[in-house]
């Protein structure tokens, strides 16, 4: 058994591009991190031909990785977790983070297969007979708008869907990839006795055999009831036949589902190390990021821009996503894709560079006097728009100034207008991403929001929150009752010197614009009237 003088307890987490470790030490009432890191799997495993970590494509809708890439990746990254010089005999428990929506597909050789590896054979050429597909379609495919539809149709439309399963049908989802693969191989489909979530595939490695999927995951596949955190028949139904026995078991969060198997202790000299239930990434940054009550939300200012944050109970028809919480809750999620690309465009637009970027939104009144820019340079997620196009409200194009606070105006205008479907309150908000660096922007959010904000400087958040996922498990696991807000205490808190309060005449100020923003989008939909009127009103302060 693992020692229990300073314990550690291991997290990893499968990305589209990368494996990531971090390892937490827990001392007393103290926890730090000990070890991070990570490896690309387009550098480190060139074998597989991927570029960021994705099989090359002909149809830019269809995104596939190869499964096994992931298999070697384990097999990699606890050999270099031995050679670290960590004590890996402190190692406790062990949990997962990986990319949600993603499929793994196994035969009925698989259960075999998992509880017989050979601790002197490569992990990849042993699991290469288990599979009943040799690639796995992930979160980036868009290819089964038809499936979408259809299932949508069979359980009573989208909005029923949305509310049994927390989500409309979305293409990347797990539910219309199964439908699209029982459709176009059938028989492939009929050889399949599991299909796992990236997360449950790579627990079921350690575990040696099929592993559980907890709700956080399950919830990411318009499979799951999300009330009742079981699988939804009608859903099921609707996807393929007999696809409740081919899918795994689904567990709470904090399940220690058994311990590391042989395998892994005989090639690496590991002790009886706990597997914790694995998770997507999603809800594991949730923990990762300190988000374990109500009230706090974060937003992620990256590629894409996502607020997230902890609900008590699930919105019945929601504007985004709703997932299990490794808490027992709930988790809501809008994402926006138009981030960092239409902050790039416009500053390369005026030929600005990210000091000036924040000089000119210093230099323009909060506000913009009601110039309002909709930024939609490619499709965007929310609201949803297909077709792609810039508009601008009172806004000349050739005023460098105001085009940067329009753009991000706009883009906290909407993160507010549109995750209002979670009805929390939102008094503090952790800001990460790259774009967190910028306190002008962070300022603007604040005032939108009117919360205070607290720049988070977390690096694989989704790994960290895996580690502590597997630090509650194990104390419930022996009877020690610990809060989340223990558990995340120390490691997933923003730094104290990076607050900004709201100021309440610019949030009042906010709010007025608010629905004049909306207006403005309803229009460049076609779905309402032209704003300018209302805009005109707000310029003379009628």
């Amino acid at each position: 058994m693992a020692s229990r003088t300073r314990p550690l307890y291991l997290g990893l987490d499968s990305s589209t591009q990368s494996l990531s470790a971090v390892v937490v030490e827990v001392q007393g009432d103290e926890r730090r991190v000990v070890l991070e890191t990570s490896l690309g799997f387009d550098q480190s495993l060139p074998h597989y031909r991927t570029t960021h970590g994705v099989l090359p494509r002909s149809d830019p809708a269809v995104a596939l990785s190869p499964p096994l890439m992931w298999v070697e990746a384990l097999d990699v990254m606890f050999a270099r977790l031995i050679e670290s010089g960590l004590d890996m005999n402190r190692l406790v428990a062990v949990s997962g983070s990986a990319q949600q929506h993603g499929s793994v597909y196994l035969n009925a050789e698989s259960a075999g297969r998992l509880n017989a590896l050979d601790p002197l054979r490569p992990l990849a050429e042993q699991i290469r007979p288990a599979l009943a597909r040799q690639v796995s379609p992930i979160w980036m495919d868009s290819s089964t708008g038809a499936q979408c539809a259809q299932i949508a149709a069979a359980v009573g439309g989208q909005g029923a869907l949305a509310r049994h399963t927390g989500s409309r049908a979305f293409e990347r989802f797990t539910g219309p990839q199964i439908r699209k693969f029982f459709q176009d191989d059938p028989a492939g489909y009929s050889a399949t006795y599991r299909v796992h979530l990236v997360s449950s595939f790579l627990s079921s490695l350690l575990l040696g055999r099929h592993s559980p999927v907890d709700p956080g995951d399950a919830s990411g596949m318009n499979l799951m009831d999300i009330r009742s955190k079981s699988w939804w028949t009608p859903a099921l139904e609707a996807t393929a036949p007999g696809l409740l026995s081919k899918l795994p078991l689904i567990a709470p969060s904090w399940t220690v589902a058994g311990t590391i198997a042989p395998y892994w202790r005989r090639r690496y000299g590991l002790p009886e190390v706990k597997v914790v239930v694995w998770s997507g990434d999603n809800p594991c940054s949730l923990v990762g990021v300190g988000l374990v009550r109500e009230g706090r939300v974060a937003v992620s200012l990256g590629t894409s821009d996502t607020v997230f944050g902890l609900m008590k109970a699930p919105a019945a028809d929601p504007g985004g996503h709703v997932f299990g919480a490794p808490t027992g809750d709930y988790m809501g999620l809008t994402c926006f894709s138009n981030g960092s690309l239409a902050r790039e465009r416009i500053r390369d637009t005026f030929g600005l560079t990210w000091q000036e970027f924040s000089r000119a939104l210093d230099a323009t009144p909060p506000g913009n006097r009601a110039r309002i820019l909709l930024p939609w340079f490619e499709p965007e997620i929310t609201p949803s728009v297909t077709r792609p196009g810039v508009h601008r409200y009172g806004l000349a194009p050739d005023d460098a100034a105001a085009n940067v606070r329009a753009v991000v105006e706009a883009q906290q205008m909407a993160m507010a207008l549109h995750s209002g479907w979670m009805s929390v309150p939102i008094d503090t908000i952790h800001a990460t991403g790259g774009a967190a660096v910028n306190m002008q922007i962070l300022q603007v959010m604040a005032d939108v929001f009117g919360a205070e904000v607290r720049r988070l400087e977390v690096g694989n958040s989704a790994a960290l929150g895996a580690a502590l996922r597997a630090v509650h498990a194990d104390g419930l696991s022996e009877g020690r009752e610990t809060s989340w807000d223990d558990v995340v205490r120390g490691l997933a808190e923003p730094a104290a010197d990076t607050r900004l309060k709201p100021d309440p005449r610019r949030h009042a100020m906010y709010r007025e614009l608010m629905p004049a923003y909306a207006a403005c989008e309803a229009h460049a939909l076609g779905r309402g009237i032209d704003p300018s009127p209302m805009l005109q009103r707000l310029r003379l302060g009628r």
